[in-house]
């Protein structure tokens, strides 16, 4: 078969195999000729075509069904007309299929309901977006197949070229942290939650380059908590992030709301990467978020000043992990404002505050014996300490 295929076998051979008179199994029979039908012995090449047209609807089922039948094979199913219907649908769903043969079958097929099964596998839409085209310009093309090839189109090609645009206008700015950012944004410009305009105004805040980022704090198995959100709870986490700044005395004017409304609206991942790009007024928003990876990422961010931390230590919104992190952190538990706001916050975890104890100054430490917001355990080791301390 090999030498058929390769054109070293000799020419009765070739030809006995185009008339379908070797003793081959279906599968390289079907192998063969449609290698010959395109043999530049034109008695070869219309034997080859004879035989592929004579052969039984059962047989060139099984074949299009089968993962081990060639991509050449399927290729040919897929651009035949001469087929039967429910070849062409088990072409389409059979992933060895070569894409310029689906791309052919999309704009050649009358067939509206095989065109929805077209639409359905984004996955080859995507690698393939000839498909997208040929589907959109097939009269036969249902509401159902257009409306899929569209999104699709809209969600990862539209959107890309957008983000591109910006992000090669934003480095001709001179803002390079900010194409950067747009380079490998997952953002929705063409439609859907922010705007191009709205890409824009998050770009203003954008001060870190890649250079200076270190995502070495972040292990791979948390990347699951980077998953897409729905629109619900992406709404849930901007209105909980104007009622955290509420209760904290930060001004909320209408340019405010506007703002965290459009970081809000942007990927889990994204608002990550955000968080350690972005100035103070974005860190400022993401330390609040309900993801804790995103709020994390703002004590990583190396523009986040010594002050920050100082109020993200005594914020009592604050996702629990990120006071953990900044408790570790050698450079910000020397500072005493800090490790003394953080023994005063509730939300810092118990052993983190417990372990914070003994470096706090003995008339804190009385202080924070009384203090109704804390735990009664750090109540009681804050009192133990300062007895210890005074002889008592």
């Amino acid at each position: 078969m090999q030498a058929i295929v390769g054109g070293t076998a000799p020419q009765p051979a070739r030809l006995a195999a185009a008339r379908g008179l070797l003793p081959l199994p279906q599968s390289d029979l079907l192998e063969v000729l449609v290698a010959l039908r395109h043999n530049e012995d034109d008695e070869i090449a219309e034997a080859a075509n004879e035989t592929l047209e004579a052969q039984e609807a059962k047989d060139l089922l099984i074949a299009a069904k089968a993962e081990q039948t060639s991509a050449a094979v399927l290729g040919y199913l897929a651009t035949s007309t001469k087929v039967d219907r429910e070849v062409h649908e088990a072409v389409a769903l059979n992933g060895r299929t070569p894409d310029e043969g689906i791309a052919v079958l999309a704009g050649a097929t009358s067939n509206g309901p095989l065109l929805e099964l077209l639409a359905l596998n984004q996955q080859r839409l995507v690698r393939a977006p000839a498909i997208i085209d040929a589907i959109l310009a097939n009269p036969a093309r249902t509401s159902e197949s257009e409306r899929r090839a569209r999104e699709t189109r809209r969600e990862f090609f539209e959107k890309e070229r957008g983000a591109r645009q910006i992000a090669d206008e934003l480095r001709a700015r001179g803002k390079t942290a900010a194409a950067e950012f747009f380079e490998s944004a997952e953002l929705s410009l063409s439609s859907g939650a922010l705007s191009a305009d709205d890409a824009w105004l998050i770009a203003e805040h954008i001060e870190v380059s890649d250079a200076d980022i270190d995502e070495s704090w972040l292990p791979a198995e948390r990347y699951e908590e980077l998953l897409i959100e729905s629109l619900d709870q992406r709404t849930a986490n901007m209105q909980s992030v104007i009622k955290s700044e509420e209760l904290e005395g930060v001004s909320i004017s209408p340019e405010r709301v506007s703002m965290i409304r459009r970081i809000m609206f942007m990927t889990p991942k994204d608002r990550m990467k955000l968080g350690m790009k972005g100035d103070r007024e974005a860190r400022g928003i993401l330390i609040r978020d309900s993801n804790k990876m995103v709020a994390c990422a703002v004590i990583n961010n190396p523009r986040v000043s010594d002050q920050e931390v100082e109020g993200i230590a005594s914020m009592r919104t604050v996702a629990n992990e990120v006071l953990r992190l900044i408790a570790l952190n050698r450079n910000w538990a020397r500072q005493y404002p800090v490790i003394h706001s953080l023994v005063r916050n509730p939300r810092t975890p118990l052993p983190t505050a417990i372990s914070i104890i003994p470096r706090i100054r003995t008339k804190d430490l009385i202080t924070l014996s009384q203090n109704r917001n804390v735990s009664e355990a750090v109540r009681r080791q804050a009192t133990r300490i300062a007895e210890a301390r005074s002889g008592r």
